[in-house]
């Protein structure tokens, strides 16, 4: 009876069967969703998709990403019927171990591009993989790097605000090799659409430059010639909307909100497979299905081979220029060539400003370097690396600086899609207060092991006058307690160069540099020769006493040459104190070293510990012992000059040195 069905719909009842049958064993999971997107899934996987079948990771293949991560059945099913997985995996769905977790997970099974589940990011992540692919595109030639982005979105997707800032992003960018398809089935998991939405998507999307069509989202030949159009947009990004049905097919569920996100019952999924044509046994698929799906498969293969000779043909007799960037960007983060500018000792520098300095240094060592600021240039001291890269646009594709306005979650998760797209280095900076914002994407990159590079600057009570608002407390303990990442407040432009170095090394972790706008004391490096070595094992001896210590006082950022002072007074005070001072840029570094190492840097014998660092105290707790002395804040800012405020809050070397006396000298 198979025989009589049409290939294509084999394949989507196929795919139906697969989602059925992995959320059913799982006991979990969201077939509705996925069941109304397989149409789309799978005209798009096996008649338009470009891709390697035997590696997955080629570089010039189409990007798929599915921002609707809660249907991964749908891509599990797409993924078993391209060769990638197995039908092993597909039992494992949601398991301990498996290559199938209940949200797709980049870099734990072949042809995820994404971690996606948190809706809207995918969206923004595409939106990175296309700028990614613009920008390369015009800077090695379409005959190296020319390939389609898409994403599939769902109705929550469309209701989280940074698919509204990263569309508006894409349609001013022009962004013609993204290709959106919104599985509109006005079903969501809490009950129907209408509840809780009216917004037109097509007006919005055309409104902010976009091509937009509106399909009925089960006829695949709307479908191809929906995808056939939209291919052809040069300048602009396209919504394809599909209008379906919750669950279509099933054979007593079609549009009932409960299937988003539950398994069908057995008797259910028996009788969807009946009138599906399909046989009763689990995770079953007929050769005429794969045989379909696999039928582009010796195309494929020529394409990609013909597009490796061509790579070799261009790095054996390309430009120079092509030469030198392609080995640029296919260095490893380790062997980066990284010339950063030498400060003058003694004098006061803003962390920031060094930032600044230091990018406009790196600038043409790296030329896949790309990022920019969120409506912040000159703040952030990004504004001579826009004026001078160029920025980004439909009519400048070779632009570097991208302006982000003030959108910091859809400039993160963006960077994060370029990270993944790979051939640059993406950067984005704001105001430490406005990480908040940035915090799901920062999240997301960590869990993703993707080096994108945060910077953070106005990073304490010190910028003053803006207030509270604008005044970061818990932010910096805050974004330490996130796994996998790189937390660096340096303590002067030296380290600032330094912390910039680590984090542009780091492989698999992003980096958040903390940065001051006040300026700060360049430290001599023939006083302090730790620096040069210390900053990349995260926390080091900064100034030593003879023989063991009585005490140490640790210190992060702006408030190491605090600490600095208020040693000095206190040796001044009384010749012969035995005082170390630990600098300590990176929390989450430092706890990365061998024991051995902490050890010698923090004698445990040690008992009387300091800790000063300009915001929430608590975490400094673990090296200066619940009864040590943390000098933080655990409290809001106000407006007033920075100098006032220091006074009062007590980060001054002279009440700093009084406190450390009457704890432990008095």
């Amino acid at each position: 009876m198979q025989q009589t069905i049409a290939p294509d719909q084999l394949v989507v009842n196929t795919l139906k069967g697969l989602i059925m049958d992995a959320t059913r064993a799982a006991d979990s999971g969201h077939p509705g969703g996925a069941m109304s997107s397989a149409d789309f899934a799978s005209v798009l996987y096996s008649e338009f998709l470009r891709f390697d079948p035997e590696r997955a990771n080629w570089f010039n293949r189409d990007r798929f990403v599915l921002s609707a991560g809660h249907e991964s059945a749908l891509l599990y099913g797409l993924l078993h019927l391209a060769g990638f997985i197995d039908v092993d995996d597909l039992r494992g769905f949601r398991q301990l171990g498996s290559r199938t977790p209940g949200h797709p997970e980049h870099g734990e099974t072949p042809g995820v591009e994404a971690t996606t589940g948190p809706l809207g990011q995918g969206f923004a992540m595409a939106v990175g993989m296309a700028v990614s692919e613009q920008f390369l595109r015009a800077k090695v030639g379409r005959d190296i790097c020319d390939h389609f982005t898409y994403v599939l979105t769902s109705d929550g997707d469309m209701q989280e605000p940074v698919v509204f800032g990263a569309a508006s992003l894409a349609g001013l960018w022009g962004l013609g090799k993204l290709i959106c398809y919104y599985d509109s089935n006005k079903v969501q998991l809490a009950g129907p659409v209408s509840r809780v939405d009216r917004t037109d998507y097509a007006k919005v999307f055309a409104a902010t430059g976009w091509h937009v069509q509106e399909v009925d989202g089960h006829d695949r030949g709307a479908i191809r010639a929906a995808i056939k159009k939209a291919q052809g947009q040069k300048k602009k990004p396209s919504l394809i909307i599909g209008h379906t049905v919750m669950a279509k097919g099933a054979a007593t569920r079609e549009g009932d909100f409960g299937t988003h996100g539950e398994p069908l019952p057995a008797e259910e999924i028996a009788a969807t497979k009946k009138s599906l044509c399909l046989a009763g046994g689990c995770f079953e698929v007929p050769e005429a299905a794969r045989a379909h799906f696999q039928a582009r498969y010796p195309e494929l293969k020529r394409s990609v081979g013909a597009w490796q000779e061509n790579l070799g043909r261009r790095i054996k007799k390309g430009s120079p220029e092509f030469l030198a960037f392609w080995k640029s960007m296919n260095t490893s983060r380790s062997q980066l060539n990284l010339p950063m500018p030498v400060f003058e000792p003694g004098k006061k520098i803003a962390t920031r400003a060094a930032w600044g300095q230091c990018l406009n240094t790196l600038k043409d060592a790296l030329p896949q370097l790309m990022g920019g600021s969120a409506d912040l240039d000159p703040s952030n001291q990004t504004a001579k690396f826009r004026d001078s890269v160029g920025i980004f646009a439909s009519d400048n594709p070779l632009g570097r600086n991208l302006s982000f306005g003030v959108r910091e979650f859809p400039m993160a998760a963006i960077l994060n899609g370029m990270a993944l797209h790979g051939g640059t280095i993406p950067f984005g900076a704001t105001f430490l207060t406005f990480s908040d914002y940035c915090r799901n994407a920062i999240r997301m990159s960590a869990l993703q092991k993707l080096p994108v590079l945060y910077v953070f600057t106005h990073d304490s009570f010190h910028l003053g006058e803006d207030g509270p608002t604008h005044q970061p407390i818990e932010h910096v303990a805050s974004l330490r307690l996130i796994p996998n990442l790189l937390d660096l407040r340096p303590a002067d432009a030296t380290e600032t160069a330094l912390c910039l170095e680590v984090a542009l090394r780091a492989n698999d972790k992003p980096s958040c540099l903390f940065l001051t706008r006040q300026g700060l004391p360049v430290m001599d490096p023939a006083v302090f020769p730790a620096v040069a070595e210390g900053v990349k094992h995260g926390g080091y001896v900064l100034k030593d006493c003879k023989g063991t210590p009585e005490l140490i006082v640790l210190a992060s950022g702006s408030e190491v040459a605090l600490a600095l002072d208020a040693v000095k007074i206190l040796e001044e005070e009384e010749p012969g104190r035995k005082i170390r001072v630990v600098s300590m840029p990176s929390v989450n570094l430092f706890e990365a070293q061998p024991m051995h190492y902490k050890e010698s840097v923090l004698p445990p014998a040690v008992e009387r510990r300091v800790a000063i660092e300009a915001g929430r105290p608590e975490g400094w707790h673990k090296y200066v012992g619940l009864f040590g002395l943390a000098l933080g804040l655990d409290h809001f800012g106000e407006s007033a000059p920075a100098d006032k405020l220091a006074e009062k809050y007590g980060f001054t070397a002279p009440t700093v040195a009084r406190l450390i006396r009457e704890r432990y000298f008095g």
